[in-house]
């Protein structure tokens, strides 16, 4: 199928592709990889009346450190993430995690801030903001403005408000004692995951002193697993000792079941990525 007809419109600044989003409304929809809203376009699942293509905006490709935080521009290519130096140094959790994302094409061309604002509950990046304590930086027709990932992430939508793009993404960097894992089980590479976890812990001496486990494909949104995160605090991450977070888990999901996958196999595949996860810290 072919995509219904549109306006396209490049703007070359931020303030030309919000003042064409407030001309055209929710009729209006950005276009940056266009991974998901082009395929959406030709099966005619979104007629939008305007495509707006923010490729050409100067300034949103960028990844840099700014004091005590790695800042990723929304137009950084999945790609660029996953072989910056910067983005391995200080985020390692988004470096291992991109590779997860997709295949070589798909990572070429998608971007950061066009999976934040897609904001699929199954897709890697989401759960690795939310275990990183991210901010998301956006900006519209009222000014910037700066959202937790914990609140920017809804029920299959987000906390952007109308005429609002989604312009960096700023993550704490890596401190000392800080430890990484993101791993996931798809039924092929570059699947949605049937469930995956971005953890992220200090560790001090084999002892587990802050836990952030976050989890994607188990539910409308990315989750932290708070009961499992408590159950881990003074614990070793030697497998034998994981036992107790790994059962916390069936307090902390529910997730649904599907053609894919069942709600109890999830849930099963949960524990057995955080066992693995966390015996590789």
């Amino acid at each position: 199928m072919k995509p219904a007809p549109f306006a396209y419109h490049r703007p070359t600044s931020l303030d030309e592709a919000i003042a064409l989003l407030a001309r055209y409304g929710s009729d209006g929809r950005i276009l940056a990889g266009g991974q998901s809203l082009v395929p959406a376009l030709n099966m005619r699942l979104a007629t939008p009346t305007a495509l707006i293509d923010i490729n050409r905006v100067h300034g949103l490709d960028g990844i840099t450190v700014e004091g005590d935080a790695l800042v990723m521009g929304a137009l950084a290519r999945h790609d660029a993430l996953e072989h910056s130096a910067l983005v391995a140094r200080h985020a390692p959790l988004i470096a291992q995690a991109m590779p997860h994302v997709g295949h070589r094409a798909i990572r070429a061309r998608g971007t950061l801030g066009g999976s934040v604002a897609l904001a699929d509950p199954a897709a890697e990046l989401p759960a690795c903001l939310l275990a990183l304590d991210a901010v998301i930086r956006v900006t519209g027709p009222e000014g910037a403005r700066e959202v937790f990932a914990a609140r920017f992430f809804r029920i299959y939508a987000t906390d952007l408000r109308e005429g609002e793009i989604v312009t960096a993404v700023a993550v704490p960097v890596t401190g000392a004692g800080w430890h990484s894992r993101f791993d996931e089980l798809a039924r092929r590479h570059g699947d949605y995951a049937l469930v995956g976890l971005a953890a992220h812990c200090r560790v001090d001496d084999g002892i587990v002193r802050e836990a952030r486990l976050a989890f994607c494909g188990v539910g409308s949104v990315p989750m932290r697993a708070a009961r499992a995160e408590a159950a881990l605090i003074g614990r070793s991450v030697e497998p034998e000792r994981l036992d107790e977070p790994a059962r916390a888990l069936a307090s902390d999901l529910d997730p649904p079941g599907d053609v894919h996958a069942s709600s109890a196999l999830r849930r099963h595949l949960a524990g057995v990525l955080l066992t693995r996860s966390l015996g590789a810290l």
